[in-house]
Formats: C-alpha cells, structure tokens, sequence
C-alpha cells in the first residue's frame, strides 16, 4: 500500500474518531488540508523509504514489498499510525507508548484489519528508561516526534544505541529546533521551560519529559555522535517551508518538488525556514 493510499483511508478513519481527529487536525480547514497532507505523507514516506531500503535488489518491485525478517522498534509510537502503515506493508514492528494514546489502539487495528494483518502490530505501555534493555535486538528503532520529550537525552540514547544490532539503524522524525517560526512559538508556551515532570496515570508515578524541546539538526548530530553513532549524511532530509496558500496555488507535489530542491541549495532556508528535519543515526557494524 502506498502512502497516499493509505492517507486516503486514513482520513476516512478520522471522521469517526473523535480523539484522532482533534489530534491529526486534517477535517479542521479544508484549505490547509493539502499542506498538512504533504507534511504528514513525506514524513512517513522518508521512514518507510529506509526500511524498505534493506530489501534485497531482485525484490525491489514485489508488491506488497518482501523484506528479510527486521526487528523494528517504534519508540514512541502514540496512536500507532505509522506501525499500522508498515504492517499493511507486511512489517511487523513493535511499539511502545505512554499518556493517552494506548487505549485507542486496539480499536484502531480492529478498524484497520479489514485492509491488513494487524497481528503484525504488537504495543505496549512502556517507559523506556525503565525497560529492560534489549541488547543487540533491533534493526530498526523509529522515533517520531519522540526524540525532544526524552529526558535525560544521552540515557535514551545510550538505551538505543545498546539496543540496536552492529549495523542498525535509528530513523528520526523531528522538528527543526532552529526554525524561527516555532521557536518563538513555542518560547511563547512554555518559556525557557524545556524539561518538565508530570505525573503517568498507566505507570502510577512522575516521570521527567522534555517540554517540546526541539534542536536544531546540528545539536543533534553532536548528541549522537556523542553516544557512539554515525550519522547518514546522505539520508538527511528537510521538509516544509511554504505556507498552506502555495499548496492552493500549486500542485502539491510540485511545492514539495521546490521545497526539496531549496533545502539542498541555501543553507540559510534551510536551517531556520523550514519546520521538520528527518535524520538517520548508525550503530558502527
């Protein structure tokens, strides 16, 4: 299933859940809808291209896409989009979540299993500070929007990078912490209050979370490669720039076309104009 099919039926699936679609936002102004769209299918196309990119040449055209057997580890996954997508794509990952989101998936993958082997899908409710560690078990560990709630950084870091077999592969999905727009947004909300506690119903006590503490790409290359990984120069990726009016002007993906070539050619655009920033760390084989 491609990405657009599955948003298609995505969409669809909102309109009779009330907590995901104040969440994902899409039924709120159907003018902005292109430019949301954009921005939510480039993110999931950017972690199922790595994925898919361990697939074997000669099996580069099978459809749905056969790949060798992958652990994948979805930190964070929230509502389990982006593991639901996968396993129609016969993935199977495992996720972990905290808050809000765990009880809505079950419903979520019974709705979903009319398209799809949701048994492929495996949540849990877990902190990942006080997991056991799985050594060496993953191929691929995805954090989505995780990344800047995990406090203290180098521990989460640390727990991924012993997790991850020699060669695996860490996919992040995060906001450009050095986007002007957001910082002086989000400076607006909650001050110069990066790291907050707040008290997990599910796990019965506080828990320290980072306050929407986003950082830029560079910040991020230095934190990992403190923790013992490569990062993939090559994968990197930044994606949004214009506002929702030129998605009305223009085809999308031609605004999507535009916003790619932008990113690679003026360093300022790209370091403080555009809001999201997609990245791949490596454990050393």
């Amino acid at each position: 299933m491609t990405v657009e099919q599955f948003f298609d039926l995505f969409f669809e699936e909102l309109k009779t859940r009330d907590k995901l679609r104040e969440y994902y936002k899409f039924h709120d102004d159907a003018a902005k809808l292109p430019f949301r769209k954009a921005y939510f299918c480039q993110r999931l196309q950017y972690v199922f291209d790595q994925i898919q990119s361990t697939r074997p040449l000669g099996l580069q055209s099978s459809n749905p896409p056969i790949l060798p057997s992958l652990n994948i580890w979805d930190c964070g996954c929230g509502y389990a989009t982006t593991q639901i997508f996968l396993a129609l794509n016969g993935i199977p990952t495992r996720g972990t979540t905290l808050e809000f989101y765990f009880k809505e998936i079950p419903s979520r993958l019974d709705y979903w299993s009319k398209y799809g082997d949701m048994s492929l899908v495996k949540v849990s409710y877990e902190d990942v500070f006080a997991t056991e560690v799985r050594e060496n078990s993953e191929d691929f560990i995805i954090v989505q929007d995780t990344l800047h709630h995990l406090e203290p950084l180098q521990d989460s870091l640390s727990i991924f990078y012993r997790t991850l077999r020699p060669g695996g592969k860490l996919i992040a999905i995060e906001e450009n912490g050095n986007n002007l727009i957001q910082r002086m947004k989000l400076y607006k909300y909650r001050g110069s209050n990066r790291i907050i506690e707040y008290y997990d119903e599910g796990l019965g006590r506080k828990v320290m979370m980072g306050n929407e503490n986003i950082r830029p790409y560079a910040t991020w290359r230095a934190e990992f490669i403190k923790a013992g990984f490569e990062m993939e120069e090559d994968n990197l990726n930044y994606v949004r720039l214009f506002p929702p009016n030129f998605f009305q002007r223009k085809m999308p993906a031609q605004v999507v076309q535009r916003e790619q070539e932008l990113w690679q050619k003026y360093g300022l655009l790209r370091e403080y104009f555009f809001f999201g920033v997609n990245f791949v760390a490596v454990k050393a084989p």
